[in-house]
């Protein structure tokens, strides 16, 4: 559900910006000097919209419109081409997302959401509150560029450009240009093109170029950070079994976890994936060693059918299973710390022969889902972790760049990491959606100008073009809308 707070915050808001508005509109008094405020500064106000316009940046959007025009000129025809392009692969892409969610809805299958290419976003409910500057920062710039393709192209074309503008709705931010109507009515449906497909266009190629600095983003911070030696400790969360005085701390350099190296993030993950999966992994420990260690202890099994040998309240010893070659089912009460460190990892008896001393594997005996987990984070001593992988997953905060002096900051790439990858999320899903054949949106003018350019020899009656435009219109707004309610539902009361 939408945390009510935040409901309350919004409406709230809202509601006294309007009033506000309606009282000062109201006022014998103030009614003039505020709608002369208004217009001074291109401010409008009506339900959940405020809006900005102002022809400062007219000079720079004519500059740009004008600078080579042959090159402008093929670059808003791969436009048109790439935005003809995704307006019927919008529809493909919005089916499948709908058949996926009708899918999961049936089958009520929690991990089927994760598949989805097409997500519904809303703030404190499926977007962390922590994560709320980046999608607001990369939502407005992902705007911006899509009205700046519209306004250059439109210049480029010879349509008048009136202003650019910025406006929040609700409580998401965007952009728009305020281009002459008239112009743009007389001007030939391939022209009209060009400039309804500029935006998608240019979302396109910031997503394009923000991916390629994300790959590229080791070799750009390499004079400041360098990566490739482990996975850098950012933050535990204070409920973490990793938190505490043998546990992980900030700005430890984790390189292994069991016998998985681990050289950035990505390993990581993958370890523990394959660590959750995979079963138990022992220790070699002789013999002498092992009858020195253990001592005498209760075996029982627990609920889940696994067997336990130790003092519940002992937060030191874990029981391990063995077998020599008389029984196979053996298990001791060995202290952790002494069993693991220093020894090598093994999974049979057969991994521990070496050097003819008599040893054994060792395998602690735990729940079905638990794993001790040694983890090599220098400076500090090894980590022995006994739970779920997940946890560690989820509440240890990592990153692969290491900086090299010490007045930087180890969380800036991680800052711009997790920028880049909302603007290739946004920017794409941006594009996508406006590329819709949907009213409202760029796909309704795009869709009509590409009837017109292409189906005026084939109709001539321009009503059936007409028609055929709006049933194609229907079809992509319902999918739309569907794709939208049926989002909402999954994240908000599900």
């Amino acid at each position: 559900m939408i945390p009510i707070p935040l409901v309350v915050l919004v409406m709230g808001g809202w509601c006294a910006i309007y009033l506000a508005d309606t009282l000062l509109k109201a006022s014998d008094s103030l009614k003039t000097s505020y709608e002369e405020w208004l217009t001074s500064y291109g401010l409008s106000i009506s339900p959940f919209h405020i809006r900005w316009q102002t022809p400062v940046f007219n000079r720079l959007f004519y500059d740009w419109g004008r600078w080579k025009p042959r090159l402008l000129y093929q670059w808003f025809n791969l436009g048109m081409v790439f935005g003809i392009i995704a307006m019927f692969s919008s529809i493909l892409l919005l089916g499948k997302t709908l058949i996926q969610t009708l899918s999961q809805m049936l089958t009520e299958v929690p991990s089927a959401q994760n598949d989805r290419m097409l997500q519904v976003v809303v703030p404190g409910v499926n977007l962390p509150v922590s994560q709320l500057t980046y999608f607001f920062t990369a939502i407005l710039i992902s705007g911006v560029i899509h009205e700046i393709g519209h306004g250059v192209a439109a210049i480029r074309e010879q349509v008048r450009f009136n202003g650019f503008g910025i406006f929040i709705f609700i409580v998401y931010p965007g952009a728009f240009v305020d281009l002459f109507t008239t112009h743009l009515q007389l001007i030939s449906p391939v022209q009209q093109l060009r400039i309804f497909c500029a935006g998608v266009w240019h979302n396109f190629v910031l997503g394009v170029l923000s991916l390629v600095a994300l790959f590229m983003l080791p070799v750009i911070l390499f004079p400041l950070y360098y990566t490739g030696v482990g996975a850098l400790v950012l933050d535990v969360t204070e409920d973490s079994p990793a938190n505490g005085p043998r546990g992980l701390f900030v700005g430890d350099l984790v390189t292994q976890l069991q016998d998985c190296s681990v050289h950035k993030v990505e390993d990581w993950n993958s370890c523990l994936g394959i660590i959750s999966q995979e079963p138990q992994i022992g220790y070699c420990i002789s013999s002498t060693t092992l009858q020195q260690l253990s001592f005498p202890a209760r075996v029982y099994k627990r609920l889940d059918g696994t067997v336990e040998c130790c003092s519940n309240n002992s937060l030191t010893d874990v029981c391990f299973s063995y077998s020599n070659n008389v029984d196979t089912h053996l298990y001791a009460c060995l202290p952790a710390r002494k069993t693991i460190e220093a020894n090598q990892v093994c999974r049979s008896n057969a991994d521990c022969q070496k050097d003819f001393i008599s040893s054994l594997c060792v395998i602690p005996s735990l729940e079905n889902q638990t794993r001790l987990i040694r983890v090599k984070h220098s400076p500090q001593i090894d980590m022995l972790f006994v739970g779920h992988p997940l946890h560690l997953q989820y509440t240890v905060s990592l990153s692969s760049f290491i900086p090299r002096f010490n007045f930087l900051s180890i969380d800036l790439p991680v800052v711009i990491e997790t920028f880049f990858k909302y603007l290739i999320s946004l920017s794409g899903a941006l594009a996508v959606i406006n590329a819709v054949p949907c009213f409202a949106l760029d796909g309704q003018w795009m869709l009509n100008s590409f009837l017109e350019a292409t189906l005026s020899s084939l109709i001539i009656d321009k009503q059936n073009r007409d028609l055929l435009g709006f049933l194609i219109l229907l079809a992509g707004s319902t999918l739309l809308a569907a794709n939208v309610a049926l989002g909402l539902w999954m994240v908000t009361a599900r």
